[in-house]
């Protein structure tokens, strides 16, 4: 049996995503963003004052690599940190002014990018493949360990 990775799932997804990063970088960069950045300002822009381990938790990143992003945030005055009412031990990431000036713009050059992705598919195509892979995403969360073959 030979590898091909050309119809290997792994290997295209990680280039698709390669791409996608590389091409967002380039949309968002005038606004002073990363693709990390942008997504954690996606998920405050959807839902502000959230909890670091919130945002761990809701982008699938490592304690530490969140803990540099919004350490960087907080250095570009994107984000600030506020005593959490209900729990002393932690604190509410919070957007700034400048944060929420961003979110048309940033938005909209995350949705160029997208619809690049998707632009070589019919209406319907892109539907069916949007399903698809976030099936295939909701299953290899669920998932707690790869199995030995």
């Amino acid at each position: 049996m030979t590898f091909n990775k050309s119809r290997s799932a792994g290997v295209l997804a990680n280039e698709l995503a390669r791409l996608y990063t590389a091409e967002l970088q380039t949309r968002i960069a005038p606004y002073g963003l990363s693709p990390a950045q942008f997504l954690v300002l996606s998920e405050l822009w959807s839902e502000d004052g959230q909890t670091q381990r919130n945002l761990t938790e809701r982008l699938g990143v490592e304690q530490a690599t969140m803990a540099n992003t919004l350490a960087r945030m907080q250095r570009d005055h994107l984000i600030e940190r506020k005593p959490h009412p209900d729990d002393g031990r932690s604190q509410l990431v919070c957007l700034t002014d400048a944060a929420r000036a961003l979110e048309a713009s940033a938005t909209a050059a995350a949705v160029q990018v997208n619809d690049r992705v998707l632009e070589g598919l019919p209406l319907a195509e892109r539907e069916l493949f949007l399903s698809m892979l976030g099936r295939v995403v909701t299953g290899m969360r669920g998932r707690d360990a790869i199995s030995p073959l």
